[in-house]
């Protein structure tokens, strides 16, 4: 660990990191930032991913094992100021730890050549937090990749990073695809593509007794506000209802992407 404690953000490391916050930035960099101790863990656990590390002497109280962790990987870790930390970070409340990371997608071919079982295909999907959310629930469901296609929101967002719990360092992210590739490409490795949509005729429990739920499926979700437009439903095999039992309206994008995962996940561990 470097000795000297980082006050000033004119500092060429930290002015360097702050452009993270910005996409183009990000891209051209092709690294981002991952924030507070979870994402951090999670961050040093994935081979290669971590380049830099920033941390205050509060945070270091904290959570040293994860500077001890980066150092012993031969990461740069620098001190820096609370001050230092506060414009580096995009919390109101900083955690004290700061991961400078390297890309972690792939390309499109990889997922498909994966032999996925389940997947989750976000479809111009706008909101950080939800699209976040959706990649941590996939994991939780023991999902094998999601793709951010179409104008989904950028991955690396620090809104998304930080809704993704550490999940985004977990599986297989492809970004920056249009959809129809998507569809295309995972049909073609022998996924089932389902569209997750309100006004279908067929609901998830008649899905589930016709035994579709139990096949190798790609859950194609659509944006929070208008979901899945006829052209991009029109791509899946088939469109599916979640079912509605109460007097709810409909479900936000991260429940019934929840909904829709477990439901295919629990076919699939029984197959």
């Amino acid at each position: 660990m470097t000795d000297a404690e980082v006050t000033s953000i004119r500092s060429p490391r930290v002015k360097a990191a702050r452009q993270l916050a910005k996409r183009a930035l990000r891209e051209r960099a092709r690294s981002f930032l991952a924030e507070g101790p979870q994402a951090v863990g999670e961050a040093l656990a994935s081979d290669g991913v971590v380049s830099q590390l920033f941390v205050t002497a509060a945070g270091r109280a904290r959570h040293g094992e994860l500077a001890e962790r980066a150092a012993g990987l031969g990461i740069e870790v620098h001190p820096v100021s609370g001050e230092v930390m506060a414009e580096l970070a995009q919390t109101i409340t900083p955690q004290g730890v700061l991961a400078v990371c390297r890309f972690v997608d792939v390309p499109l071919a990889c997922l498909a050549g994966a032999a996925p079982r389940l997947t989750v295909i976000l479809a111009n999907v706008r909101d950080p937090g939800n699209a976040g959310t959706v990649l941590r629930t996939a994991d939780a469901a023991g999902a094998d990749g999601v793709v951010f296609a179409g104008t989904t929101v950028d991955p690396y967002n620090s809104k998304c990073v930080r809704a993704t719990a550490g999940s985004l360092f977990h599986l297989p992210l492809v970004a920056g695809v249009p959809v129809a590739a998507a569809v295309a490409a995972l049909r073609a490795a022998g996924q089932l593509v389902l569209a997750a949509d309100g006004r279908a005729a067929r609901n998830l429990d008649e899905a589930d007794a016709a035994g579709l739920l139990a096949q190798p499926t790609a859950w194609l979700l659509g944006n929070e506000a208008w979901g899945l437009p006829a052209d991009l439903a029109g791509l899946a095999d088939q469109a599916i209802a979640v079912p509605m039992y109460g007097q709810a309206e409909s479900l936000n994008l991260a429940a019934a992407a929840a909904v829709c995962l477990y439901g295919s996940a629990r076919r699939l561990r029984e197959r």
